[in-house]
Formats: structure tokens, C-alpha cells, sequence
């Protein structure tokens, strides 16, 4: 009996953070301008908006334990509101981090998501070429995490993804993740990278 009701929460908490995945994902792309939304240009203008450009881009992904290297690609979408991270671990395993810049609470908000069934939310403040993003989360057990996800630019064709966790509220983090990107496309004339 508790074996069933702790799979059966598991399966309600992991329904229930699909559910608000998904309606925030039908939020940022259905919302009309009656939600006080400026004008179509105003991402594009707003500094705090192209805060993680750095990140974009095609990036080849190595990580410690891996047997090849990953994939990645960083575009924007919705007139440069939101930025799009798709990615590819190998032996299968693929998913989509959607960030992007809020005008009305002044933070980033981060969605992660994989054909494994895994979704987690996430808040933060990126900063000159550094961006750090908190959410919790709830272990195949029940235990109750706090993930911390940060990006960090390391020259002009190279970033660095971190993901920690912590079962004590953030005292002591756990790395379980820590990602070389390196870019693999080419730079236009100018230097810059091509988009």
C-alpha cells in the first residue's frame, strides 16, 4: 500500500509539473498584447532581454563520462522574447530548455524538459555573461531537491553549464552535470557569429 501511494503521488507530482510546463509554454507563445505586453520590438531593445546571447549559437557538448559529444542549438524565438535550447545527450536522450526575460517580476524563468519524462522550472538573474537559475524538484523517492542550473560564457566560442543539487535546501550542492560547449559554426566577416 505505501509503495502504491508513494508511485501514485510520484506520478500526480510529475503530471502536475508537466501540466504547468505545458501551460506556461502555451502562455509565453499565445500571449496577446490585451496582457499588457509592449510593443513586438521590445525584447529586441531591452537590454535585460539579450542578456544570455552570448549562448547562441550551434555548440558541440562535452561532459565528464561521456562516451561522445553531445549536441546542442540555441536560437530565439518570438520576436527575440524567447530563447530556445535544443539539445541532444546521445543514446537517445533529447530535450528542450525554453528562457526567457520577465518585464513584470524583472527575473528569468527557465523551463527543462527531455523525452524522459523529466520537467523542471526554474528562476534566476543572469549578469554579464553568467546566469544562475534555482528550482526544486521531487526525487524518483519522494526526497525533495533544490536544482541549480548556471551558464557561464567563457570566451566568445566556448560556455560552460553547470547543474547542482542540494538535499538540505542549498547548504551542500551536488555536480551532476557539468557541460563544455564549444561552437561548431562559423563566424561571419565582422567576427561576430553567424545567427
Amino acid at each position: 500500500m505505501g509503495r502504491q501511494r508513494i508511485s501514485w503521488r510520484m506520478g500526480f507530482w510529475r503530471r502536475t509539473a508537466l501540466c504547468f510546463g505545458i501551460l506556461a509554454m502555451g502562455l509565453v507563445f499565445v500571449a496577446p498584447a490585451s496582457f499588457g505586453a509592449p510593443g513586438t520590438d521590445s525584447c529586441v531593445n531591452n537590454a535585460e532581454s539579450r542578456q544570455l546571447d552570448f549562448w547562441l549559437g550551434s555548440w558541440t557538448v562535452t561532459y565528464p563520462g561521456a562516451s561522445t559529444a553531445s549536441s546542442s542549438r540555441v536560437h530565439l524565438e518570438l520576436s527575440k522574447c524567447v530563447l530556445i535550447e535544443n539539445w541532444n545527450g546521445g543514446k537517445g536522450h533529447q530535450g528542450i530548455n525554453v528562457f526567457a526575460y520577465s518585464a513584470d517580476d524583472h527575473q528569468w524563468h527557465g523551463m527543462f524538459a527531455d523525452n524522459e519524462g523529466r520537467v523542471h522550472v526554474f528562476a534566476g538573474k543572469v549578469d554579464n555573461g553568467s546566469a544562475e537559475f534555482l528550482g526544486p524538484s521531487v526525487g524518483p523517492n519522494g526526497e525533495k531537491d533544490l536544482n541549480r542550473i548556471r551558464i557561464t560564457r567563457q570566451g566568445p566560442d566556448r560556455v560552460q553549464q553547470t547543474w547542482e543539487k542540494s538535499a538540505d535546501n542549498g547548504s551542500k550542492w551536488v555536480t551532476v552535470f557539468q557541460g563544455q560547449y564549444t561552437r561548431v559554426e562559423s563566424k561571419s566577416a565582422s567576427g561576430k557569429p553567424s545567427r
